[in-house]
């Protein structure tokens, strides 16, 4: 008589760990003419690494509101947006207490960082935000994008660093799109690093240096007197935009000649 055998089932596979999510933040900021001159902040609420405070502004019309970084961010995977609303008549300036360092995260996902800004009639923005550092193995993507009444002011300024000191630097895209009145303005976009597309780094592209930035100012007086195409010395160039706008473009070796660079460009077509 043969006996009967049974075999156990092959022991089924542990389940891969998930990825841990992302961190999901956003910073909300409206302001609003006080009718008294000045500007109020009805709405001025961070999340997350996006702490906001309010701060004195050169001009006693225009409210203040600085960004501080309360934790190292944005990560591989992480999604963060600051809105931010300027009402009719509203003066409002923008700015970040330090660089930002985009840096690699555990999931291998890319980290997102939106900008919106909203302009009603007569109202006026200034975003003038510290650089943002692509940290080695990084991947980030950013995108700004500005709505804009005709009467509009906008000072606009980004600046981008391609590594640390002696690092090569992660991936790097971003993505600059600006309507005035719901036409298009300006709609333009730029990838660096590992992985970006061919030539970035050629003598068509950015030719070997490490630090780039632009300036956009829009502002219905250039409908009368726009300013005239330029090149600022070896690293920077002045485009007139049908809008009526300018648009600054700035390569160097290093952030601080490009800093000084988009900060002469703002005293001579900014406010």
């Amino acid at each position: 008589m043969n006996a009967a055998t049974t075999t156990d089932p092959a022991p089924t596979p542990p389940t891969p760990p998930t990825p841990p999510a992302g961190l999901r933040a956003t910073a909300r900021i409206h302001a609003v003419a006080d009718g008294r001159g000045g500007t109020a902040l009805p709405l001025l609420a961070g999340e997350g690494p996006l702490a906001l405070r309010r701060t004195r502004s050169a001009s006693a019309a225009e409210a203040g509101v600085m960004l501080v970084g309360a934790m190292s961010a944005p990560l591989g995977g992480d999604h963060l947006t600051v809105e931010a609303t300027a009402g009719p008549g509203a003066q409002l300036a923008l700015a970040s207490a330090a660089a930002t360092l985009a840096l690699p995260g555990r999931s291998g996902a890319p980290a997102r960082y939106d900008v919106h800004l909203a302009l009603g009639d007569g109202a006026s923005v200034r975003w003038l935000p510290e650089p943002l550092v692509s940290v080695r193995g990084s991947d980030l993507r950013v995108r700004t994008r500005v709505r804009l009444a005709p009467t509009a002011r906008l000072v606009l300024r980004e600046e981008q660093v391609l590594g640390r000191t002696g690092e090569v630097p992660g991936l790097l895209s971003s993505r600059l799109t600006v309507d005035r009145g719901g036409r298009p303005l300006l709609d333009q976009e730029l990838a660096c690093g590992p992985g970006a597309p061919g030539g970035w780094d050629g003598p068509a592209g950015l030719a070997g240096y490490r630090a780039l930035g632009q300036l956009l100012v829009v502002d219905p007086a250039f409908a009368e007197d726009p300013p005239a195409a330029a090149v600022l010395g070896e690293f920077a160039a002045v485009t007139p935009l049908a809008g009526p706008a300018v648009l600054v473009t700035a390569l160097a070796a290093d952030a601080l000649l490009v800093r000084e660079l988009l900060d002469a460009a703002c005293r001579t077509y900014g406010w």
